[in-house]
């Protein structure tokens, strides 16, 4: 199982320290019909992804398209904490006008 799950994580590396992932990097938790629990964490430096609920109806994958893998946004600075510190301290009362209107 552990050999048909790496598959998922053939072309994604660590965010931490860019080391690719094995059949090691992966423990399943909890298997049941058609769901496991699963835990990602990279062999090199240790982060833990965390725990991931997968479910299947059939794991044999042909030919499988890699995944591409993207670079997020820029880090938070400390310019961004203090802007976003002085933004919320200046709300008044008609806050409310910055939330989406989902109607």
């Amino acid at each position: 199982m552990k050999k048909k799950l790496k598959i998922l994580f053939d072309n994604l590396c660590c965010s931490q320290c860019k080391n690719g992932f094995d059949e090691n990097s992966i423990t399943i938790k909890r298997e049941e019909n058609g769901l496991l629990v699963t835990n990602l964490q990279c062999q090199h430096c240790g982060k833990n992804f965390g725990i991931a609920f997968i479910g299947f109806s059939d794991l044999s994958v042909k030919n499988p398209e890699p995944l591409e893998v993207q670079e997020g946004p820029e880090p938070i600075s400390y310019d961004d904490v203090i802007e976003a510190h002085r933004f919320i301290k200046n709300l008044d009362g008609d806050w409310h006008k910055y939330l989406p209107d989902n109607r």
